[in-house]
Parts: C-alpha cells; structure tokens; sequence
C-alpha cells in the first residue's frame, strides 16, 4: 500500500539573481512501513525535499500526499527529526517526550514510559539533556516524535554531529526502533555505508537541479554486515551512479 506519493513535484527558489531550480520532476512511491534512505551531493535538495513532505515549504508545484491526501502544512502525522536534538535543556527526558502533552495523564505516562524503553533510555526518564551524550539526545529526540504516532518519520542526517561509534550504535537504534514500531521512515544522509546499512531502499539524487537518478533496492536481510562481498557489491554500484552523476554534470558544464 503507497503511503506517500509524491508526483512531478519542483521547488524554485527565487532572489534577485533569478531562480534557483532546487528540485526538478520528482515522482517517489514510499510504501507503508519502507525505511528509505536519500543520498546525493551536497546542495542537491535533500533536505527541501524533506521539508516540503513535512509540509514546512508549500510553494511548490506538483504534489506530496499521504494516505492519499495532499500534504498542505505541518500536522501531527508527520514527524521530523533533525541533526540536533532540539530538546528543551529545562525539561527532563520524560518531559521533553511528552512535549506538549501533560505527564498527569495516565495514557501519556504509559506511552511514555514505553518509548522510553523502546529507545533505550531506562533510568533516565528524570534526567536533562546536559546530563545525556549526544546518541542519548538524539534517542529522546525519536522518542518524542514518535509519541504522536505520525505516519511518517523524516530524519535529516539524524546522525551527523555524531562520533563514528556512536554513530554506528544509533543506526543500529533506529533500525530496532523501526523493526518493533512498524513506522513508515524517510532519512537523509551524506554517508553511503549508512545508506546501505538502513534502507530496504536508497533513492540516489542527482546535483542541482536536484532530481532521483535512481532508485536501488537493497536485497540484503537486516542485520547487515558492511564488510560483506554483498554489501560492498551495492556500494561499488551506487558508487557507479555518482560517478555517471559527475560526468553529466561536468558535461553540462562544458557546454
């Protein structure tokens, strides 16, 4: 079943230079609970993209739906996640869960409680955020985001302020987190083993203007292991793709 569908969709960016064609006939099917990765070189419009299915960019032509309805704003059944935490430093972990949800309610207790165990936060629930390492954060971010129960979660380079080691154990977080959840998931990243690792699909974008080069699926049973001759044989393809990318590009501008 297609959850979102995103149909000739093109971003402008206008200025006093003239415009600036940011995202160019992007078509994307995402089927309900997908884990997709988003690849592509700096500047290709990775993040807009993002933004715009979160409905915080609506000057758009084409459309996004989900679940068949056009996405026309931000709303609850759609949750983002960003680079940093962006949690509040006076609440604790419980509380920035809860966010604008009251603790006094038993239900919110409950839910609560269970994300909590659900990314791996025991026996923090009344710590701040000065008290947690950056994976921690980023975990509460989730957590919070997933206590809306969105149908969809956009994660933009949810990891990139990590450390390689706290980066590798976060992936392997999100990936319980979307095994037990079920919630359908769209994450950006600039780093391709990562791409790899997470996503039953990786959608490789092309440079400005940005536009899917390719769609590959990963056939490879989670948990994945990168020094696998499999894993390696999809990273050398998609390797191949950039470099057909860069080619093009440079072509353009040779013209």
């Amino acid at each position: 079943m297609t959850l979102l569908a995103i149909n000739q969709l093109n971003k402008k960016f206008s200025s006093k230079n003239g415009d600036t064609h940011a995202l160019k006939d992007i078509d994307l099917a995402v089927e309900k609970g997908e884990l997709i990765t988003i690849i592509g070189p700096s500047g290709c419009g990775k993040s807009t993209l993002l933004k715009i299915i979160a409905g915080l960019d609506t000057e758009v032509s084409g459309s996004v739906s989900i679940e068949g309805v056009e996405v026309t704003g931000p709303s609850v059944d759609k949750g983002f996640i960003f680079q940093e935490p962006r949690l509040f430093p006076w609440h604790t972990v419980e509380k920035n869960i809860a966010a604008n949800f009251s603790l006094k309610d038993k239900k919110v207790q409950e839910k609560v409680a269970e994300l909590i165990k659900l990314v791996k936060l025991d026996g923090f629930a009344k710590s701040y955020p000065r008290e947690l390492s950056g994976g921690m954060a980023q975990r509460a971010a989730i957590a919070r985001a997933l206590l809306r129960n969105p149908k969809v979660l956009l994660l933009d380079e949810p990891f990139g302020a990590l450390d390689a080691f706290t980066r590798t154990h976060m992936q392997d977080a999100l990936l319980n987190i979307w095994q037990v959840n079920k919630t359908t998931m769209l994450l950006v990243t600039h780093d391709l083993d990562e791409a790899i690792y997470l996503g039953g699909k990786v959608v490789i974008m092309n440079a400005r203007p940005g536009s899917i080069q390719k769609v590959v699926d990963i056939q490879l049973p989670y948990p994945r292991k990168k020094a696998d001759n499999a894993f390696q044989a999809y990273r050398q393809a998609i390797l191949q793709e950039f470099e057909k990318s860069e080619h093009a590009v440079m072509g353009g501008r040779s013209h």
